[in-house]
């Protein structure tokens, strides 16, 4: 018998999540933080494509790649992350020190992006609630659809969400295109 999860649920549900939580908390971000103007105001013009360029908005269409590289590293964890009682916790660390703060690149938000980017520290700290809330929000609804298997309504409801994040950014490219 194979543990659990196995390689496809984790990178299934991982994929599925990963998606959903992006697509999610970029919207909200967006609006919050008004990157259309942040993106055309800021230091951030000379690093981020504006939001109507095309792969902005194709972007949630290229987070099932990511949720893929994500979920094999889960499934390589997975004792790790998901056996634990506070598993949420130790994914969203993983996640919060070699994703956000410690990555090898300097991005913004991270120290490396702080050290050694022109960008001021106080512009690049306005996108870090959006990508710590996100990485928050993907471990705490990925550990509890991986431990609750049989939740048909998360099940329905992730799926049904997922198909949507999939679908409007390539119709909206799609009808801008032909507009």
């Amino acid at each position: 018998m194979e543990a659990r999860p196995s390689f496809l649920e984790t990178v299934g549900k991982t994929i599925v999540t990963h998606t959903v939580t992006y697509f999610a908390m970029g919207l909200l971000a967006s609006t919050v933080f008004d990157y259309k103007n942040l993106y055309a105001d800021t230091a951030l013009r000379l690093l981020m494509r504006q939001t109507t360029d095309p792969l902005v908005m194709s972007g949630p269409l290229f987070q099932p790649i990511r949720g893929f590289l994500f979920g094999i590293a889960f499934f390589l964890l997975r004792n790790a992350v998901f056996s634990r009682k506070y598993s949420w916790l130790v994914m969203w660390l993983a996640l919060a020190v070699f994703g956000i703060l410690g990555p090898f690149g300097p991005a913004p938000g991270s120290i490396e992006g702080v050290i050694y980017t022109v960008i001021p520290v106080e512009v690049q700290l306005i996108g870090l609630p959006e990508v710590v809330l996100q990485s928050l929000l993907l471990s705490v609804v990925l550990i509890h659809w991986v431990r609750h298997p049989k939740s048909k309504w998360l099940s329905w409801v992730l799926g049904i969400a997922f198909v949507l994040v999939m679908l409007l950014p390539a119709l909206g490219l799609f009808l801008g295109n032909r507009v």
